[in-house]
């Protein structure tokens, strides 16, 4: 059945991708490779590459969201109840002062990591939607943008590519992380000083 409505959903062109990305992204399992149909569409119609890119980023956030609120509502009760000592109470700590970190990473590198197990962590642990928005747009924009780029400009040698440069993201992406986490580290002294 999924794989029957990717089908449908590819078929509808732009409007299919904007709706396969948010489904993609809420927990709705869907058949098939997001990012190498978005590869595959640039490397067939580069006309509309840039257009089905900028829809992913959008549905992919907006998909993102729609679980972030999912789990922000059923999880928030849970964790507000766990002892001030738990295990529990300690992972809430942590998550607020480094989680965004979790979710850059599978949101920006094209490799297969639980994006979607971090977007309800996020959720549950009560981060700002502002700071989460942000993340999720950062790397939707950067992953999908460049592998539409890439389909663009090395047609069908571009899975080579990635594949070939594979530890070049992961590099990339764990120096994203590190500015993301220094970042977050002054920030929370700054917010500490006040």
């Amino acid at each position: 059945m999924f794989r029957h409505l990717t089908d449908v959903l590819v078929a509808w062109g732009p409007a299919g991708i904007l709706l396969l990305s948010i489904l993609d992204s809420s927990g709705v399992p869907v058949a098939g490779v997001f990012d190498a149909l978005l590869i595959l569409i640039a490397v067939k119609t580069p006309s509309v590459a840039w257009l089905c890119a900028g829809l992913a980023v959008i549905g992919s956030t907006t998909g993102s969201t729609m679980l972030f609120w999912a789990a922000h509502k059923g999880g928030r009760k849970y964790m507000d109840s766990a002892a001030p000592g738990s295990r529990a109470a300690r992972f809430r700590r942590w998550f607020k002062r480094y989680g965004m970190v979790t979710v850059l990473i599978p949101a920006l590198v094209p490799i297969p990591l639980p994006l979607k197990v971090f977007v309800i962590s996020a959720g549950v642990m009560g981060t700002a939607l502002s700071e989460f928005v942000g993340v999720v747009l950062v790397a939707r924009f950067v992953r999908y943008f460049g592998e539409a780029w890439l389909g663009v400009r090395l047609g069908m040698e571009s899975t080579a590519f990635l594949k070939e440069h594979l530890w070049h993201f992961l590099g990339v992406a764990l120096a994203l992380c590190g500015v993301l986490y220094c970042y977050i580290r002054w920030r929370n002294q700054a917010t500490a000083e006040f």
